[in-house]
């Protein structure tokens, strides 16, 4: 889709904050961040010793954002060792436990699972960052938004439904239901905003095909994204698009972290960082240095109840440059999250990240569901692409997905289609790779 197609006049949450220049932007952002200091050196046991470790006695000790970097980064490890030694919920609160009224935690797919407590204040806070991604996507009270996932203990989804009412719009919840009830009740009730991970858009899309169904016909006209990086992947998005006839949106967030990142109508423009709540620094991840590309690193300025300070968030990132045709003055994420830092697969001296290879395969329209698995075999090593096929002869199919792949990346992967079904399909956070060789 064309970046001004069908561009409509810009829906802001909060015009005066994301239209701000530069310097009256950062003065707002070192006042908060200030205050928040002052409050943690009082009251939150995990931060106040850390920060007088510092040298910082008040908030006012910051001259300048500049002066964040003074600050000790952290960690996600720290946060679940705090709590293995404070149990249940560490000592990362700046209130009595009884001010707490929300519990969630993270997937645990990389470890122990973090749990995470928010006051009121907090998860107020939370809806506020949600009302930029939904204004974003320009969702207002006259949409349906269909909810489609599980509402466990994950966070991001139970915000943004409780967003989508504190917007005026009707709210239609999924919990509970097969993808097969989720698709009926999304088109019984006139849906007109998906929310969901891109990998479960694309299944719901495949399960209403297996119905004789076609979603692009139906009431949706926007999707909105989180959970993976998929929607900023231009092969992804424009799938996504194309099954559903509707405008794709990407957003990125962090149960520790909070709603960051959101993108606008100026597609494909990256993603805007909400900036007026939250500090951005990109760094290199081997000299800790500001770079344009680098590990993103967040401090988050309004959930103070249980606050990040320079979280190291894994996550890949690059600055895009120029102003963006919104209007926003918020600073923007080039392709979104690009992927983990240290998800990178080294294949026969070639560097590759899982989402270059979703990007690629993604092409392929006939291609339902995908998995890598990189492995040795005789001290070299290999990667194999595991394809479902629908409508297309799986022979060639398998043979063009290498060739693009060979041009891509300069090595040729193995490639061979696999039954209907026979790979795993996620609502939440699609696991696609496996990386064998430490097995062998």
């Amino acid at each position: 889709m064309d970046a001004a197609e069908g561009l409509v006049e810009t829906t802001f949450y909060d015009r005066a904050l994301e239209t701000a220049d530069r310097a009256a932007l950062e003065a707002y952002q070192l006042a908060r961040l200030r205050e928040l200091l002052d409050t943690l050196l009082a009251q939150n046991p995990f931060y106040g010793p850390r920060l007088r470790a510092a040298g910082l006695a008040r908030g006012s000790d910051l001259a300048s954002l500049a002066d964040l970097a003074r600050l000790p980064f952290t960690r996600k490890a720290e946060l679940v060792t705090d709590q293995e030694e404070h149990p249940p919920y560490g000592t990362n609160l700046t209130f009595p436990l009884s001010a707490y009224t929300r519990l969630h935690q993270t997937s645990g797919t990389t470890g122990r699972p973090l749990r995470l407590l928010d006051t009121p204040e907090s998860w107020d806070w939370w809806l506020r960052c949600w009302g930029h991604v939904y204004r974003g996507a320009t969702v207002g009270p006259d949409d349906r938004i269909f909810a489609a996932f599980s509402f466990g203990p994950f966070i991001g989804f139970w915000t943004a439904f409780e967003a989508g009412q504190k917007l005026g719009a009707l709210v239609i919840a999924g919990g509970g239901q097969t993808s097969e009830q989720r698709l009926q009740t999304l088109l019984d009730n006139e849906a007109t905003v998906l929310i969901c991970t891109p990998t479960y858009a694309l299944r719901l899309a495949e399960v209403a095909r297996e119905q004789g169904l076609d979603v692009s016909r139906s009431k949706i006209r926007a999707t909105v994204h989180a959970g993976e990086p998929g929607a900023s992947i231009p092969s992804t998005k424009r799938r996504i698009e194309e099954l559903w006839g509707a405008r794709c949106y990407d957003h990125a967030g962090a149960t520790e972290v909070g709603a960051f990142g959101y993108e606008c109508q100026a597609q494909p423009g990256g993603i805007h960082v909400n900036e007026g709540e939250f500090v951005v620094e990109i760094l290199d991840p081997t000299t800790q240095q500001p770079a344009d590309e680098g590990e993103l690193v967040i401090t988050n300025l309004g959930r103070v109840g249980t606050p990040v300070l320079r979280y190291r968030t894994g996550d890949r990132v690059r600055w895009q440059p120029g102003a963006c045709p919104c209007g926003r003055t918020f600073r923007r994420l080039e392709g979104g999250i690009l992927g983990r830092v240290d998800d990178m697969l080294t294949v026969r001296g070639v560097n590759v990240f899982p989402s270059a290879i979703e990007n690629l395969v993604r092409r392929f329209p006939a291609v339902d569901e995908f998995a890598v698995e990189v492995y040795q075999e005789r001290a070299m090593d290999e990667m194999e692409l595991q394809l479902e096929v629908a409508d297309a002869e799986p022979e060639a199919l398998c043979e063009a997905v290498a060739r693009e792949v060979s041009v891509a990346l300069g090595f040729r992967p193995r490639v061979r289609a696999v039954p209907a079904g026979a790979l795993p399909r996620f609502e939440l956070k699609a696991r696609r790779v496996r990386d064998r060789r430490a097995e062998t």
